[in-house]
């Protein structure tokens, strides 16, 4: 029973430290720019973080996609979401990936780990406030560059090998429908487009929105 107890303990330790970064795009890799959204926070804060994001929506609203929505009620949206956020807790990012000659889920997963570095740079050192970094669980809104076995091969090469992304540990692909965060990660690669129509700059984006544009 001791042993069992232990061993709950640990596991409870390990989710505490565990950091969740959850991405989603705006665009299309391989058919010139496009942007990455990523939303990175400790597991421990997580149910918090989504319950932010949930009470600014309408009640029983139903799956969030930014494309589809008009841009004042999602810039309404992030105000809110960001005003009432954990701010020491939580790293928005929003990365433009230039277009490439390449592969799409290959030059998709560049830009994943070109992302998830930023973010985790940013987190070390205002979240964690330390130097080494891991226990890193990555979460993706599942699409046909990211389900493609191109796409894993060059993330566990970067796992293996690049800097701050072998902090990886663990990589999920599920449906956006499934999870606020990747939503709010959706909307976050969203708000790009509005950088693009100079409707709003990258100091704009930071300080009403809290989203960092590497």
């Amino acid at each position: 029973m001791r042993k069992a107890r232990r061993a709950a303990k640990l596991r409870s330790t390990a989710l505490n430290k565990k950091i969740l970064c959850f991405v989603d795009e705006h665009g299309t890799a391989g058919q010139g720019d496009f942007a990455l959204g990523a939303v990175f926070v400790h597991a421990r804060d997580a149910g918090r973080l989504d319950k932010v994001f949930s009470d600014c929506l309408e009640p029983n609203a139903a799956e969030i996609h930014a494309a589809a929505l008009e841009d004042d009620y999602l810039k309404g949206l992030l105000q809110r979401a960001w005003a009432a956020a954990p701010k020491d807790r939580v790293v928005l990012v929003n990365q433009l990936i230039p277009a490439a000659e390449g592969v799409a889920p290959v030059l998709y997963a560049q830009g994943v780990v070109q992302t998830v570095k930023a973010g985790l740079k940013a987190f070390k050192a205002e979240v964690l406030k330390r130097e080494t970094i891991g226990n890193v669980e990555l979460i993706l809104d599942v699409n046909q560059h990211n389900a493609n076995p191109r796409f894993d091969e060059e993330l566990a090469r970067a796992q293996a090998a690049d800097g701050r992304f072998r902090g990886v540990k663990h990589v999920s692909k599920i449906d956006s429908a499934a999870a606020r965060l990747l939503q709010l990660a959706d909307v976050v690669a969203y708000a790009r487009k509005w950088i693009v129509a100079a409707d709003e700059n990258a100091k704009g984006l930071r300080d009403q929105f809290g989203i960092r544009t590497p």
